[in-house]
């Protein structure tokens, strides 16, 4: 799935440059899970970002499926962002103006996929997060929990094989929390889904199979349990 090798990110803010990662090296296998947890402004989202294509390492290799994504073209990025990668946010990044059905479909439309197909996949993805009553409800009336659940449904309706989740459950209270990560992790698991998971949480991390530790641009891996394949 992934193969990191000696990345790194630097950003320049007036004149010092800070290294933001600092010689990232990771495996992540097919149908893994690895939730990654440190300090705020150590890398953990810059990481996430690089493995989505939404931006690009300083230096390094970052191999996904055989293509080196820190030298594709943004073109290529963004093609193989659009088909196999999904993206779950803290924040939900719903559309305000549309309603569940139309934020899931906005994930299929740069697949091509036509209005009939659009519509039907969306109304089976809202289903399957317990959503399939709220479709036509805008995200302002909605619950917290239940725009995630929108969101969990944008990001799977494309059937990716990758979902990149940054503080999925940061804006939500415990009980919605774990209902959040318990769907998460049923869909994990019927899906063969690979789940790369930032959280600040504790609890969230270990329902993962590994977690890692970013400190000073820098990610080791301080558990390796695989206790979420058995």
């Amino acid at each position: 799935m992934y193969e990191l090798s000696g990345v790194t990110k630097d950003y320049r803010k007036g004149r010092p440059t800070v290294a933001a990662l600092a010689g990232v090296d990771l495996r992540i296998e097919d149908g893994e899970w690895l939730a990654i947890q440190g300090p705020t402004g150590h890398g953990k989202t810059t990481l996430l970002q690089i493995l989505g294509g939404l931006d690009r390492p300083t230096s390094g290799v970052v191999d996904f499926d055989g293509q080196n994504l820190a030298a594709m073209r943004e073109s290529q990025v963004n093609r193989v962002r659009a088909g196999s990668i999904g993206f779950i946010f803290q924040t939900f990044n719903l559309i305000p103006t549309l309603n569940a059905q139309e934020n899931v479909e906005t994930a299929l439309v740069p697949l091509h996929v036509g209005a009939a197909e659009r519509e039907r996949k969306a109304a089976q993805a809202l289903a399957d997060v317990g959503l399939g009553d709220r479709a036509r409800h805008v995200p302002s009336e909605l619950s917290g929990g239940q725009q995630q659940r929108v969101a969990i449904a944008r990001a799977l309706v494309k059937a990716p094989s990758v979902v990149l989740a940054d503080e999925p459950t940061g804006n939500l209270d415990e009980t919605t929390r774990d209902e959040i990560i318990g769907l998460l992790e049923k869909l994990w698991r019927e899906h063969g889904l690979t789940l790369i998971l930032v959280t600040h949480d504790s609890t969230v991390a270990g329902r993962a199979q590994r977690i890692g530790l970013m400190q000073n641009g820098q990610l080791d891996i301080k558990q390796d349990t695989k206790h979420g394949a058995s």
